[in-house]
């Protein structure tokens, strides 16, 4: 196959807003109870005053970000995309219950011969704060015939 099924360029994005019930269940599903997530009291001691999501949630998030970049690619196509996983990721600022997060991801690299693509992502909160960046590798393997 000679075409790629997605280019450099080729993005989406995706806007949220976080939750007490989406953090909530989220620690209930991956057992993270972290009182940083979870207890109101200890938080108001803390430098950061109030309850936070997550970095985890956020990376959720970004793979969201990536199957809408990737939707349009499905259709037809002899290969199945595959996360390979996320480098370099960084959670730089903190997210807040009630904030509005957008997840930008934008396709920033293509290997043909390894079959692979690479998503620079970033999210930033309602007031335009970088709150996490991150790569992501996604492998495209060949389908059965």
């Amino acid at each position: 196959m000679s075409d790629f099924y997605v280019k450099i360029g080729d993005s989406s994005s995706f806007s949220k807003t976080v939750g007490e019930t989406d953090v909530y269940l989220f620690a209930g599903i991956t057992g993270d109870f972290s009182p940083n997530h979870t207890n109101k009291a200890y938080m108001e001691k803390s430098s950061y005053g109030r309850l936070q999501a997550h970095g985890a949630l956020m990376v959720g998030y970004m793979s969201t970000a990536s199957t809408l970049a990737i939707a349009n690619s499905r259709e037809g196509a002899d290969e199945t995309p595959v996360s390979l996983g996320y480098d370099r990721v960084r959670f730089l600022a903190p997210v807040y219950f009630g904030d509005t997060i957008t997840v930008e991801y934008r396709i920033s690299a293509v290997d043909t011969d390894k079959r692979r693509s690479t998503g620079d992502i970033e999210i930033k909160n309602q007031d335009g704060t970088l709150v996490a960046v991150a790569q992501h590798i996604l492998k495209w393997v060949k389908n059965k015939r």
